[in-house]
Order: C-alpha cells, then sequence, then structure tokens
C-alpha cells in the first residue's frame, strides 16, 4: 500500500559539526509519527521538475516515542541537489512534505545473539534510534557493539551521547574510530571500522574457541559495506547475519 504524502514542519536545527546537521520535524497532523528503529523517510524536495527525481530519503535518528517529532541527521553534499536545499534554503518553521516511514533494516525481533552496528558518518543514525529504544524499553540483548568510523574527531556524531549510555547501559560498547587520527583516547580507535569489529571478534574466538554468535548490521557509504560484508563472510559468518542499508 502507497504511503501518502503529509506535510511536515521543521521545529529546530543544530549543527553537530562543519558539515552535519541535525533536523526535528514535525507532523503536525498526525498525533503520533509510528515507525520502527532503522526506518527512513522520503522528502519531495523542490530541487527538479521531475517528481522522482526530487525524491530524498533519510535514515530517523531518533527512537519512536510517541510523539510526531522525529529527529535527522544529514551530512552537506556540496555536489548534490538534496542536502544543499536543506542546508540553505530551510529553517526553522519550513514546510516540507514527507512520506514514510519505509523500510526494512529493522533489529531481530529476539537479540539473542551478539549485535554489531558498524557505520560510517551519518550511517549511525538508524543505530542511534535502534540503541536508545533498546535502552528505553529494557529489551534483553546480548552484547551490542556499536563501531563508528570517520576521519577526525571533528567529525564525530552523539559520541558523547553514546559513552554516557555506554556506561548506564548494561552491555553496550561503543567504538568510535577515526582514520586520519594516529594518537586516540581510551575506547578510540585509530583507523578504519574493519580493524575494530575484526579486533572484537578475534577477542571472543581466542577465549572461547568459537565465532560469537552475531548479527550484523552494516549502514555507510558503499565501500564500507562491501568491504565489511565480504571481510565478515571471510572470517566464516553467513550472509544471512547480514543486513544492509546504503548512503549514496
Amino acid at each position: 500500500m502507497l504511503q501518502p504524502w503529509l506535510k511536515c514542519v521543521v521545529i529546530k536545527t543544530e549543527d553537530i559539526t562543519h558539515s552535519t546537521r541535525r533536523f526535528w520535524i514535525q507532523i503536525p497532523e498526525l498525533t503520533s509519527f509510528d515507525f520502527e528503529p532503522g526506518q527512513f523517510v522520503t522528502f519531495d524536495l523542490p530541487i527538479h521538475e521531475q517528481r522522482n527525481k526530487r525524491w530524498r530519503s533519510y535514515s530517523i535518528a531518533s527512537a519512536p516515542d510517541g510523539s510526531n517529532i522525529f529527529e535527522l541527521v544529514i551530512v552537506l553534499m556540496e555536489d548534490g541537489l538534496g542536502t544543499p536545499h536543506l542546508f540553505n534554503d530551510v529553517t526553522v518553521g519550513s514546510e516540507l512534505i514527507v512520506r514514510g516511514p519505509q523500510g526494512k533494516f529493522t533489529m531481530p525481533p529476539v537479540l539473542d545473539k551478539d549485535l554489531f552496528l558498524i557505520c560510517t558518518g551519518t550511517g549511525i543514525a538508524p543505530f542511534r534510534s535502534m540503541v536508545h529504544y533498546i535502552d528505553q524499553h529494557q529489551i534483553p540483548h546480548q552484547r551490542i557493539h556499536l563501531v563508528f568510523g570517520c576521519r577526525e574527531f571533528k567529525d564525530s556524531l552523539y559520541e558523547s551521547e553514546l559513552k554516557y549510555l555506554e556506561k548506564s547501559m548494561v552491555n553496550f560498547y561503543h567504538h568510535p574510530c577515526f582514520s586520519r587520527e594516529l594518537s586516540v583516547g581510551q575506547g578510540q580507535y585509530s583507523g578504519y571500522v574493519h580493524a575494530c569489529y575484526k579486533t572484537i571478534i578475534e577477542a571472543h574466538r581466542s577465549e572461547t574457541g568459537i565465532l560469537p554468535p552475531a548479527y550484523f548490521y552494516l549502514c555507510g557509504w558503499k565501500n564500507m559495506v562491501d568491504d565489511a560484508k565480504k571481510t565478515l563472510l571471510e572470517i566464516g559468518y553467513d550472509k544471512q547475519a547480514i543486513h544492509l542499508e546504503l548512503y549514496g
């Protein structure tokens, strides 16, 4: 069933890095915007004459809370059409046209295995939604590893929030990886995400003699997702354990 397009309003924005912005969106005609963590919305933006070339989709970064407000975190792509419009023309009070929620990049019904959430950049959005939902609803779970990659410290997203959650939430581990930083702090990694999750997996295998039973969710640019899938298959995981969401 095709979902209807609805009017929505930008009620708040916040620059989180030099090129990344948080947007809080409200859908006034709904009392509650119901979605599953990991889903996305699609905007019809005034950026092209052809309607299907105006559509841009973004993962929801907030957890469902029963309200008609949700959060997005979006990076500016200067050579694109959609994000320059959102960054340069859209302000608090702007009205947009939205459809959703959409997508099947959602959590397993039972978290009976370790959960690896591997992402780069704004690919963190669906995972932030998932982790907060698990925490708020006290959903039973095994170990959750959020492996987040970006280039430099200044590109990090939600780091202080997730580090706080790491202290308050049982079996949740946040692993920020910085590919262009040679010296990093405790709990941080220098390099790409692949070395991080491989280290975690190998440590478990060395200790127990087996691969940790796990679900893998990958979200970010195609090169990272393709490399991670290939690496996990080579390690010995079944492709059924690997779930993908591509950006770009």
